[in-house]
């Protein structure tokens, strides 16, 4: 008999049916038992649209996680990490015995936490371990919290370490007791949130199952993520009443602690805010602050007679507001664009983040949404140092934002923006560029003019950035190979 790591039984991912492709096979299971005239109440949009992006993304796939060729996949434990159970004894069967040194290396892992290590003699690169929640129903608030940070620092985990696919198992066994329906609507709305507000690097995302695993995801997976307008239409009514924030953590009602801005008084249009605006406003207010009057302090900025301290608070108000309102947005349209992500490092080991000039058509997209989408992708990135790199490669008047919205953005944004932003690489300028850009460094935003750094081609970026760490766009790579040659490295380089 052949050793179930025979090369043979690994599967690669790309072979394997999207679940927007499935939409064709699987008629039985996008067909929902609803009246046409049930349609036609739901004028409210659904918390999960149809976006098939995000569909293309996902794979269920009935088989072993252990033999999945992606970057990682996922082992569920305990917290020793020496779990017997069927996935962990297949993935350890099949990695070898280094991967149990390893483990020992880690000294544990706790309840929602996730660790990683090496695949070892697996096809996938990395092994992501997690431990899952015991079930009780008495404290199922605390089990559901913690299954929700298994798959969001999974999650996490692999969009730091720039993974492009991740094969999931069933996070918590079948001895930890937790419902396995309970289970999988977090798992895949937690998930779903993840993709929609952080998941632009991550192509594949894997729902591995056994056979009485199967028939419960593909009863829900419609309701988290719909293969057309019909079948979003006709999840609605089965989507739960509690389906968490914004990220997809579970929110419990009674915890949620408001503080009005004018105790004992009843606002009109209070129903019409939404969540995310409430939850923006918990503990800001002066009372909740003990801080001084509100009204004053803006008042005293007018009159610049208010502290920097006071200042930068305020200031931090406005920019959590934005962020608030980023999140809860729909900037799917803005992300199609491809005009900012995140790539490498450089050979500082500082995370690169790309802007692509020609992927703003600045007179078609709304900028306030584009404003929105960059606080968006760029707040967490910003908690540590980074560098940008701006390719100005074959832009026209149509892609050349405002001055004024520039200023705009960089007085909203928060000071770690600023103060983490190492260097400034832009790439391909123009003379006319150059002059606006030294115009605005000069004397409308300050700090900046430092960090700007003009790069005429490629070759003198390689040599601040390894070009294995960066994606540059194939237009890019042809103008600069017709313009400068091509990139030739260096033998210093190699040595």
């Amino acid at each position: 008999m052949d050793p179930l790591g025979a090369r043979s039984n690994f599967v690669d991912i790309q072979t394997l049916p999207t679940w927007q492709q499935q939409l064709g096979e699987d008629v039985e299971a996008t067909t929902l038992d609803q009246d046409d005239s049930l349609f036609s109440l739901q004028t409210f949009p659904s918390p999960f649209p149809f976006r098939p992006d995000i569909n293309r993304k996902i794979i269920l796939f009935p088989g072993d996680v252990c033999l999945l060729n992606c970057t990682s996949i996922v082992n569920t434990s305990n917290e020793s990490l020496n779990d017997k159970n069927p996935v962990s004894d297949s993935i350890h069967q099949l990695a070898g015995p280094e991967l149990r040194d390893e483990l020992l290396k880690l000294k544990g892992c706790r309840t929602g936490e996730a660790k990683l290590t090496k695949g070892f003699n697996l096809a996938a690169r990395f092994i992501i371990h997690t431990v899952g929640p015991k079930y009780k129903a008495k404290y199922r608030t605390a089990a559901e919290s913690s299954l929700y940070s298994c798959y969001r620092n999974i999650m996490q985990l692999a969009a730091e370490q720039s993974m492009a696919s991740v094969g999931f198992c069933v996070v918590s066994t079948t001895k930890r007791g937790y419902p396995l329906e309970d289970a999988t609507h977090i798992a895949l709305r937690t998930v779903r949130r993840f993709l929609e507000n952080h998941g632009n690097r991550i192509e594949t995302v894997v729902f591995t199952v056994t056979d009485t695993e199967e028939p419960v995801y593909k009863k829900l997976l419609p309701l988290y993520y719909p293969r057309s307008e019909e079948e979003e239409k006709a999840s609605l009514p089965l989507i739960p009443a509690d389906i968490g924030n914004s990220e997809g953590e579970p929110v419990v009602p009674e915890r949620q602690i408001r503080i009005a801005e004018k105790p004992g008084t009843l606002e009109d249009d209070s129903e019409e805010e939404s969540l995310e605006s409430d939850l923006g406003q918990v503990g800001n207010h002066a009372f909740a602050r003990m801080e001084g009057d509100v009204d004053k302090q803006r008042k005293q900025i007018l009159q610049g007679q208010l502290s920097e301290a006071a200042m930068h608070k305020q200031h931090q108000r406005n920019y959590n507001r934005w962020l608030c309102r980023a999140r809860a947005e729909d900037l799917s349209d803005i992300a199609a664009l491809k005009a900012l992500y995140q790539t490498g490092v450089d050979m500082c080991g500082r995370t690169v983040m790309v802007l692509v000039g020609r992927n703003i058509p600045v007179t078609l997209i709304d900028i306030e949404k584009a404003l929105l989408y960059f606080i968006h992708v760029m707040d967490h990135i910003t908690v540590k140092e980074y560098v940008m790199v701006y390719f100005h490669t074959l832009t026209g008047e149509h892609n050349h934002l405002d001055s004024g919205f520039l200023k705009n953005l960089y007085d909203i944004v928060d000071t770690k923006f600023k103060k983490n932003l190492k260097a400034f690489y832009f790439v391909h300028p123009t003379f006319r560029s150059k002059v606006s850009t030294w115009f605005f460094t000069t004397f409308s935003v300050s700090g900046m003019k430092d960090k700007v750094r003009y790069l005429d081609n490629l070759q003198q970026l390689f040599t601040c950035i390894k070009p294995e760490q960066i994606d540059i766009p194939p237009f890019v790579l042809e103008y600069d190979a017709r313009v400068n040659g091509p990139y030739l490295p260096s033998q210093s380089s190699s040595l």
